[in-house]
């Protein structure tokens, strides 16, 4: 029988699908990540239906049941806290074992942060890449945030509220003052801000009220000025005779990476085309 992938509201309870409600009520199990906090949705809609917990701690353990409980003709819905499962949530290994195991996996469509935020940011949205959540430590944000300065299309990232200021900090030291960022929180909520800036006017807004620092964030970065990605590859050309003259290509290509913060890859490509 099938799993249901359901998108589950992000903020506002009314951001469900008639389709979502109606698999909610029929399946024979809904897999959430915090039961508590998915029976506030289900009681809104009278779905009764078992509510079982499913989340990162026990996903390993719990899907060899689950598969088994869909063989034997089980209907079973997989939900998250908000938003579409798997997109920075449990699920994937239970579907990449659905899919093994010859099951049909339906998804439900609707809400996603990363998609409502990008759709009225007022950046580029014809070319993209979602990253995710950066890492806790600053020195490893910065190399998450070098590795994709460069990239020809709007990067996009989600951050808690504990780490937003620093993150903006983070990205201002990779990226400089100019690039154009979009800082989205609380999407489909009371308190909805979406702010389309530069880093700066993104860092001002941040300080100016630390209730500007709380929920959840969705950050876009638009791609990279092709003026930069001309004067970097001019500046990588530059140096790298240097560099090589005095250490070996793969040293010179993590130099050079460090120097100009494009990714190490390419300069390593270009060093041997050189």
């Amino acid at each position: 029988m099938p799993l249901y992938i359901v998108a589950t509201p992000i903020g506002n309870l009314d951001d469900i699908t008639f389709r979502a409600i109606e698999v909610l009520k029929t399946v024979d199990l809904i897999l959430a990540e915090d039961t508590r906090h998915s029976k506030k949705l289900l009681n809104n809609y009278n779905i009764s239906t078992p509510l079982g917990s499913f989340h990162q701690h026990n996903e390993n353990a719990k899907t060899s049941d689950i598969i088994s409980a869909l063989l034997a003709g089980k209907n079973i819905a997989l939900i998250s806290d908000a938003g579409t499962p798997l997109i920075s949530d449990p699920g994937y290994l239970l579907v990449s074992e659905a899919k093994k195991a010859g099951l049909e996996v339906v998804p439900i469509p609707g809400a996603s942060a990363l998609i409502s935020a990008l759709s009225a940011s007022g950046i580029a949205s014809n070319s993209f890449s979602f990253f995710g959540f950066l890492p806790a430590k600053s020195s490893a944000r910065i190399k998450a945030i070098q590795a994709t300065a460069h990239i020809d299309e709007t990067a996009i990232f989600y951050e808690s509220p504990k780490r937003i200021l620093a993150c903006a900090q983070d990205f201002l030291q990779v990226l400089g003052a100019h690039r154009i960022v979009c800082f989205a929180k609380e999407i489909s909520k009371s308190f909805e801000t979406i702010t389309t800036a530069t880093l700066p006017e993104i860092i001002d807004y941040l300080t100016a009220d630390e209730a500007h620092q709380k929920g959840e964030f969705v950050i876009l970065i638009s791609a990279a000025y092709k003026d930069n990605a001309i004067d970097g590859a001019a500046q990588l050309d530059k140096i790298l005779p240097i560099l090589l003259a005095e250490m070996g290509a793969s040293k010179a290509a993590k130099l050079a990476a460090k120097i100009t913060g494009i990714d190490k890859k390419h300069c390593y490509q270009r060093v041997i085309e050189l």
